[in-house]
Order: C-alpha cells, then sequence, then structure tokens
C-alpha cells in the first residue's frame, strides 16, 4: 500500500499546494510539491535553531540541493523497485512513465538548476544599495586598532620642530658658546699634573691582592676566614681610598674626581663578584673530593676550520693575571670562568661604534655647553630669591635638555661604548640593556635600563639574602639602599659636598615604586616613569648646582 502511493505520487502532476498541516515540516516531505514548500520549511527551522537571515541567505542554496536529492531519494528510488510488484511486468512500467535513468537525468539537471525566490532577488537589491556595517571607530579601544605608525612620526616632527626652535633661540641670545678647549680644563686644573689618572693606575694595586689572596686560597696555604678578612679590608680600601684623595687634593677637578670614583666603584663590584665565584668554586671542589683539571685561563687558541676553539677552565686554572685583566676590562660585573666569546671580530662594525662613540660624545659636551649651562645660571636668582614660580619655570625649561642629553648618554655608553669594548674582546654577551621605555612600573625600570648592574645585584646581593631567608621586600629595599649610597658617593664626594640629594632620590623610588604598582597600569604607568625621569632628574640637577655655586662662589664674594 505504501509503495504503491510512492509510484502514484511521482508519477502524478503536480497539484496546488494544500494548507500547511498541524505537522508542518513533516508534511512538506509526504507533498509532491516538496520544492515549493522547502524554503518556507528551511525558515522554521531556522527559527527554532535560531539562525539569522543573512545565515539563512548564505546557506539557501545548498539546503535547497539538499531538498531536492532528498525528493529525487523519495520519489525516484523506491518507484522504479515497486513498480513491478504494482503493475506485474516491466513492459507496463515502461508504457505509464519514463524509465529510471531518463528520469535520474532529469532530477540531476534540476539540482543544479539555480531557483530565483522574491527573498533572494531582495536580498541581492538590499546588498547591492547597503553602504552600513556594524563596526567600531578606529581610535575606539574595541575596534583592535594598532597601527599608529603616522602618530609616531607626527610627534618626531613636531619634536624636532620645537627644539629646533629652542636650539635658534638659544643662539639668537648667547651665540655659539661650544668650546672643545674648555672640556679639558674639566679634567685638569694643570696639564702637567694628572691626579685623577694616577689614582686610576693605583687600581692595579688592589687587583693585584685579590688575585694573590685567591692563590693563597686555592692551595690551602690560608684559611677561608684569613681570606675573608683580607677581601674585607681590601675591598674597603677601595672605597675609601680614592674618596679620601678626592677630597683632600685641591688639584684634582670634579669631574676628574667623578671619573676616578667611578672606575673605583665598578673595580669594587668587580672583585666582589671575583671573590663570591672563586669560592663558590672552592666549596664546589671540596663537595665532590675529587681534584679538578688545571688549566690555563685564556689559553692559547686553537684554529680549527678557520674558527677559534677555546678550551674550557677550571679552577684553579682561572687564577692568572691574563684572565683577571680580562674580567677587569670586560663591559659585565659578574666573573665567569668561562665566557661566551664571539668567534671573530667585525672590522665594520667596530668602526661604526667608534664613530658613534667620537659623535655623541661631542654632541653631548656641545648640548651641555649651549644648552645647560646658560639655564643653570639663569636659575640661580629665582632660587636665591625663593621665587617658587620663576624656580618651576627654570626647572621645567632644564628639563628638556637634561632628558634629551641623558638618552643620548645611554645610547652612547650602553650602546655605541659597551659593544665596541664587548666586540674588541669578543665578548659575546650583549645585553646590556632591555626594553626599559615600555616600563609600565618603577621596578621593572630600574631591572632593565641597567642589565649588568642589575645582574650583580640579583646574584650577589638579593639571591643571598632571599637564600638566609630574609623578606623579598626588606631584600629589595635593601638593594635600593645601597644604589643610593653609590649614587650620593659618585656626585657628593667629586663636589667636596654632602647635601643627600641623590640619596632622597634614589630612596624617593620605594613609594613611588609601591604607588605606580598600586595604582597604575598600562599606559599610566608608562607614563608615570616618563615623568619620574623627565622631572625629577632636574630638580637633583638644580639642587647640587645652586649648593655648589653657594659653597663657593657666593660665600668666598
Amino acid at each position: 500500500m505504501t509503495n504503491s502511493k510512492s509510484v502514484k505520487l511521482c508519477a502524478a502532476s503536480q497539484p496546488p499546494p494544500p494548507a500547511p498541516p498541524t505537522n508542518y515540516c513533516s508534511s512538506l516531505l509526504n507533498q509532491n510539491n516538496v520544492e515549493v514548500y522547502n524554503w518556507d520549511c528551511n525558515l522554521l527551522l531556522d527559527s527554532m535553531s535560531g539562525w539569522t537571515l543573512q545565515q539563512r541567505l548564505e546557506g539557501k542554496t545548498s539546503s535547497s540541493i539538499l531538498a531536492r536529492t532528498r525528493r529525487t531519494t523519495i520519489c525516484a528510488t523506491p518507484a522504479g523497485a515497486n513498480s513491478k510488484q504494482a503493475n506485474g511486468s516491466a513492459g507496463e512500467k515502461t508504457s505509464s512513465q519514463p524509465s529510471h535513468s531518463n528520469r535520474k537525468v532529469k532530477e540531476e539537471k534540476r539540482v543544479h538548476e539555480p531557483v530565483t525566490t522574491p527573498r533572494k532577488e531582495r536580498s541581492k537589491t538590499s546588498e547591492r544599495f547597503s553602504c552600513h556595517v556594524l563596526q567600531e571607530s578606529l581610535l575606539s579601544s574595541a575596534s583592535g586598532y594598532s597601527n599608529y605608525r603616522g602618530i609616531l612620526n607626527w610627534c618626531v616632527v613636531m619634536l624636532v620642530l620645537c627644539n629646533a626652535r629652542l636650539f635658534l633661540e638659544n643662539l639668537i641670545k648667547y651665540g655659539i658658546l661650544v668650546d672643545p678647549i674648555q672640556v679639558v680644563s674639566l679634567f685638569l686644573k694643570d696639564p702637567y699634573n694628572w691626579p685623577a689618572s694616577c689614582l686610576i693606575i693605583v687600581s692595579n694595586v688592589f687587583i693585584m691582592a685579590a688575585l694573590y689572596t685567591e692563590r693563597r686560597l686555592s692551595v690551602g696555604t690560608i684559611s677561608e676566614t684569613t681570606g675573608t678578612f683580607l677581601y674585607l679590608v681590601n675591598l674597603t680600601t677601595l672605597l675609601f681610598f680614592p674618596s679620601a684623595t678626592v677630597l683632600t687634593l685641591t688639584s684634582i677637578t670634579p669631574v676628574g674626581g667623578a671619573f676616578a670614583l667611578c672606575v673605583y666603584t665598578v673595580l669594587f663590584m668587580k672583585l666582589y663578584s671575583y671573590k663570591d665565584v672563586n669560592m663558590w668554586c672552592r666549596e664546589i671542589r671540596h663537595t665532590k673530593a675529587r681534584t679538578l683539571t688545571r688549566s690555563h685561563s685564556c689559553p692559547s687558541i686553537a684554529q680549527s676550520n678557520g674558527s677559534a676553539v677555546h678550551a674550557h677552565v677550571s679552577y684553579p686554572g682561572n687564577l692568572t693575571h691574563r684572565d683577571i685583566y680580562y674580567f677587569v676590562f670586560a663591559p659585565t660585573l659578574c666573573y665567569e670562568l668561562n665566557f661566551p666569546r664571539s668567534p671573530r671580530i667585525r672590522k665594520s662594525f667596530l668602526l661604526r661604534r667608534l664613530f658613534e662613540m667620537l659623535f655623541f660624545i661631542q654632541l653631548q659636551i656641545g648640548l651641555v655647553q649651549q644648552w645647560m649651562v646658560p639655564t643653570i645660571q639663569n636659575s640661580m636668582k629665582p632660587f636665591q630669591d625663593m621665587d617658587f614660580s620663576r624656580m618651576i619655570e627654570r626647572m621645567l625649561k632644564l628639563a628638556v635638555p637634561n632628558h634629551l642629553i641623558w638618552l643620548i648618554f645611554f645610547y652612547w655608553f650602553f650602546h655605541s661604548s659597551m659593544n665596541f669594548v664587548a666586540e674588541l674582546m669578543r665578548f659575546g654577551d650583549r645585553e646590556f640593556y632591555q626594553d626599559w621605555w615600555n616600563s609600565e612600573t618603577v621596578t621593572y625600570f630600574w631591572s632593565n635600563w641597567n642589565i649588568p648592574v642589575h645582574k650583580w645585584c640579583l646574584r650577589h646581593f638579593y639571591k643571598p639574602l632571599m637564600g638566609r631567608g630574609v623578606n623579598k621586600w626588606v631584600a629589595q629595599t635593601a638593594i635600593f639602599l645601597v644604589s643610593a649610597f653609590f649614587h650620593e658617593y659618585l656626585v657628593s664626594v667629586p663636589l667636596k659636598m654632602f647635601r643627600l640629594w641623590a640619596f632622597m632620590g634614589m630612596m624617593s623610588q620605594i613609594p613611588l615604586a609601591w604607588f605606580v604598582g598600586r595604582f597604575l597600569r598600562g599606559n599610566y604607568g608608562n607614563a608615570a616613569v616618563w615623568i619620574s625621569l623627565i622631572i625629577g632628574q632636574p630638580i637633583a640637577v638644580l639642587m647640587y648646582v645652586h649648593d655648589f655655586y653657594v659653597l663657593h662662589y657666593v660665600s668666598q664674594s
């Protein structure tokens, strides 16, 4: 009974579409005009499944094809199988309706024919005339737009134009003040008397004391307690001897004294690291209870296929003059027995760094003489009169050249100079700085703008304190305290006056770091870091210059 109905369904002509029954979608599959109701059925299914009109328009072609395929399966395939049962012979089937193969070809052609409906025509018309879509403005955070290269170029152009105006104004007002000969007088008062250079040469005594102390410790001639005492004397003298010399000698200039103290401070940190690493090597040797192979610190370089091959150095083979002096001149503060070495010296890279060193040092000197010195001199009267509005104006006027010179100094020292020395000595680790300009916290800035000092503090100060159970916050505060001491040491001693401006400036970084880390995030934190750099340094500079001027000129007059 069911099969005969299927045959009649396929053979009969298509009647007008009947009214929708209660079970609408299932009824459509049993109607003769499946194609007519296919679109309405799909719309009903889409409304039940949550599809939108746009999604329906995109998927309607595949839906109509699927419906025709289902109709072909329902109508054609069972009819061919059941016609024999209904009529009793194949001849009756052939005479009453088309063959199965011809009908299948026709159905396939009809499947691929495009179906044009009023809804499709309306959608094409809507797409043709529509010009609006759902989207955000580019400057909105929800848009996800991040290409602001043109705005960055605009900022650079505006910065150049503003500083060009200030430079021309300075030239018109003061004339050309750059004098290279005057730079020499900053280091030497008497061309035949070089106290700062002599003080630097004397530092070799402390280097040799550290080396021979380590040699005695390596063979067990002296005990660890005696070695620790000798190091304590050596490092303490290393700090106090140059400061006492600078304070007592009248022939040494502030710039020369500051340079000599910088050399002694770097040497202090290097020898402290030298002591720690060799002590760790002795502890490892005693723990393993075996003798390590003795080798040379910087052995002769064997050539293998044109590349340098360095032998591995082990303790106590590193205790040589060549090894310790390589470490003294290397651009690092942390000692290792085997430093990473580059395969060769790149002459073009070396020449570029040398050119940058010479160019940027001249540029810094010119900016200081032409721009900073007149501004500082004009700032003395507002400080004496305690005119706060004029003091703030002078400070902001000094902030621009001071910050520009500081940025140039950073590039000159941490990139050009240190890369020049590293390339000359084939020192492989060139990470002297990281992206401190993206700092969103104060602690991130101090951890990334001077990587050699950060590594030294982390390795020889912070981790030992943490290993002894010291609180993390206390250890960080201790690091800022040590840094504040050395900043004040390098400023107050050469100027021969103690005002603690540098010390208080460094210690103020602790509450600033807490405030920025707690209340400011993202771009606001980065802006706070930049403001502290741009405004904080001119305040300290003006404080020291004012006190130095009052102490050496006003009191004498």
